[in-house]
């Protein structure tokens, strides 16, 4: 009796470290010319039919790498995110693992049965209604006919186009195509998900019901691999990430490790600011009254910081110069998340927390102090405007900076500032 639920416990635990994809040294090359790539690909075709060997290891004239000795593991119910700029060759790895195109050096393994949502909706045919292309896709990836009937009411219900499915998938908005074939993909219940960037669409609510739908999958023991540009969504959902930068594996491990070095990256490559500080030209034309000379954190001894610290202390320091006095200014600050979607992570004005500045003539530094910096750590980029009820004095449109930590924030959206007590009671 023993023996047995000790052969059961190993089985379980060899079931969850099983191996589903092996990617060992995977290169793809592609040819940026359309009539070269043609001429290379009949070559090819040749060299197989005579019974030649290519040489897929070399670069031809016109030729570039788009992977190159790429490798890794993903385990049963594991979340993979791969990180990396556009180009990177994110999407053309995901092919090669889904199937539709083959490398030209190295072996990828796939053990069960692959989703691949690379495209939603792309491989539906337009003219087909939504109803057959329901049974055509999901035939595609692998269901019977029988098992088909049994969850389309199922796949309709998750997808919400009751009143469109017997419409041609030609008359869908992008928004119904894209919940149609995530509806697909996600009701074969399969081994390995492969996920490009379609999170990013559809509503609030219908994101909702696909992080829901994907929880519960990974409970029975599907694996993932996620791309996409939110950072959030890396973390919140995969346990491990790797970074590609032009089709070459630059780190791998924890997803937050890695998502911090690819924001690290983007700065350093010249798309944000580390300096901490920055000087404006001084305008030739001073109509409008007030001008801005400088952008600058400071810390509470005013040295200039070259970055802030998640739940330090910071101040944000507007230097201008004012033509005349001006009693009413209002400072704006909206900032955003330059490695995210792009959405607004914090406004801030003076107005609205009633706060009246009034500007007197000459050179003048305003201060918004933040106790605590309430940003996750990131690259981040903001507009800062200088405007009264009717007109902007001056603004700047991209003051870039970056957040850093000191402390555990892992997979927070926002530092909140905490103390721990304990009350006898």
């Amino acid at each position: 009796m023993i023996a047995e639920l000790k052969n059961k416990i190993i089985a379980t635990q060899n079931k969850d470290s099983e191996v589903v994809i092996s990617v060992e040294e995977v290169s793809k090359k592609f040819c940026r010319d359309l009539k070269q790539s043609l001429f290379y690909g009949v070559q090819d075709i040749a060299t197989d039919l005579i019974g030649g060997r290519r040489k897929s290891q070399y670069l031809r004239s016109g030729e570039f790498w788009a992977l190159k000795d790429v490798g890794f593991q993903l385990r049963r119910g594991e979340a993979l995110g791969l990180v990396g700029a556009n180009g990177s060759g994110k999407s053309t790895l995901l092919r090669i693992i889904s199937g539709l195109i083959k490398p030209d050096t190295g072996i990828v393994k796939v053990k069960g049965r692959v989703a691949p949502l690379i495209a939603l909706g792309a491989g539906f045919n337009p003219i087909l209604t939504g109803r057959e292309n329901i049974y055509a896709n999901m035939s595609i990836l692998g269901l019977p006919t029988k098992k088909i009937k049994k969850l389309f009411d199922d796949v309709v219900d998750f997808a919400e186009i009751w009143e469109a499915i017997d419409a041609p998938v030609q008359t869908y908005s992008s928004g119904m195509a894209a919940r149609l074939g995530f509806a697909c993909a996600v009701h074969i219940e399969p081994d390995v998900l492969l996920i490009d960037e379609v999170l990013a669409v559809g509503d609030v609510k219908f994101k909702m019901k696909c992080h829901q739908r994907l929880a519960k999958l990974r409970e029975k023991g599907t694996a993932f691999i996620l791309v996409t540009h939110n950072p959030h969504s890396t973390l919140n959902v995969c346990d491990s990430a790797i970074y590609l930068k032009k089709g070459q594996l630059i780190q791998s491990g924890e997803s937050e490790v890695i998502i911090r070095k690819y924001e690290e990256d983007l700065c350093l490559n010249g798309v944000g600011s580390t300096t901490g500080i920055m000087v404006l030209p001084r305008k030739q034309n001073d109509d409008l009254g007030l001008d801005i000379l400088s952008l600058s954190f400071r810390d509470e001894h005013n040295h200039v910081l070259p970055h802030l610290l998640t739940g330090e202390p910071a101040y944000l320091c507007v230097e201008c110069i004012a033509h005349k006095p001006i009693n009413n200014t209002n400072l704006g600050v909206q900032i955003k998340s330059l490695s995210g979607e792009n959405d607004l992570v914090l406004y801030l004005t003076s107005t609205s927390d009633q706060c009246k500045l009034k500007i007197p003539r000459g050179k003048v530094e305003i201060r918004m102090k933040m106790p605590y910096c309430g940003l996750v750590p990131g690259v981040y980029t903001s507009k800062i405007y200088l405007r009264d009820g009717i007109r902007t004095f001056d603004s700047v449109e991209a003051f870039r900076f970056t957040v850093k930590a000191n402390r555990n924030t892992s997979k927070c959206l926002f530092y909140q500032p905490r103390e721990w007590e304990i009350v006898l009671k």
